[in-house]
């Protein structure tokens, strides 16, 4: 399972009218510790950003999973409960999770999130579901990892 941190990189960008205006992008890492976390989002980003740039945050997600669609730009956090039957009570439990969904708008992040549910055999619930500022996600690629090395 894997263990997502989302990381605040603090930089300066180019506006589109010219201005330089200071910003603190999130973006998300796959990563086993707090250090890797900072040192895989330094790599990742440092082609992207021309100048200097610092890690204001790094902190621990609750994202149990994340469905990918390559057509889509934005990240929505879908609050799922699952719905289990406590055997001593016999009422519901809820537990909630949370699954990241990349989608071009609500209406795919639904039908993405939907998609990725169809096999399960689990009850649910959809909690609420909403548009992050999540810039990108970087998942350690396990076909590219060897010895020591994460990707």
């Amino acid at each position: 399972m894997a263990l997502w941190f989302e990381c605040k990189v603090r930089y300066e960008r180019l506006t589109e009218n010219g201005l330089v205006k200071k910003v603190n992008e999130p973006y998300l890492v796959d990563a086993l510790s707090f250090t890797e976390a900072e040192t895989r989002i330094i790599e990742k980003i440092t082609p992207f950003i021309s100048g200097d740039f610092s890690i204001s945050a790094v902190k621990k997600t609750r994202i149990s999973e994340i469905f990918f669609d390559d057509s889509g730009d934005k990240f929505y956090m879908v609050k799922v409960n699952f719905i289990s039957l406590d055997e001593k009570s016999g009422m519901e439990k809820k537990a909630a999770n949370f699954i990241l969904v990349q989608a071009a708008d609500f209406a795919g992040a639904l039908k993405k999130f939907q998609d990725g549910m169809k096999g399960t055999l689990a009850d649910y619930e959809i909690a609420s579901i909403s548009e992050t500022p999540i810039m990108d996600v970087f998942p350690i690629q396990l076909g590219m990892m060897k010895a020591g090395q994460n990707d």
